[in-house]
């Protein structure tokens, strides 16, 4: 059975933060996706995000939804292929209208610096050299 990773994200306006996404180069798959939610491919077909409006993720859980601007409970980190990807990536995020909470961090064997997406989601970006 292939597997799937599949991350349920909720946002303030769906077409914004479908807008920022594809400003990094996702992608999305609009069978998938409606006025609630927008399935987004994160790696390939095996990992992806259901971008979905705060509205249709509270209906989903019986908990209130954490607001990502005040308070995290995960970074979702995306390994980079060069340091270049990693600057690359963030250059796009910021320029999408995403922040960065930190300066890049260079161990020489690793390189990463992350993004804060529309909603306050965080992000890290990381490359390690091979040898690592």
């Amino acid at each position: 059975m292939k597997q799937q990773i599949i991350l349920n994200l909720p946002v303030k306006d769906l077409e914004k933060s479908r807008a920022f996404f594809a400003a990094l180069g996702f992608t999305f798959n609009d069978r998938y996706s409606g006025e609630n939610a927008a399935f987004m491919h994160i790696v390939g077909d095996t990992i992806q995000a259901m971008l979905t409006t705060e509205s249709f993720f509270a209906s989903l859980i019986d908990k209130p939804v954490v607001q990502a601007k005040e308070a995290n409970e995960v970074v979702i980190c995306l390994s980079c292929d060069s340091r270049g990807e990693v600057d690359a990536l963030i250059a796009k995020a910021v320029a999408a209208g995403g922040r960065t909470p930190h300066p890049p961090e260079d161990h020489g064997f690793m390189y990463d610096q992350g993004f804060e997406d529309l909603d306050g989601h965080l992000w890290n970006l990381v490359w390690s050299a091979p040898e690592a």
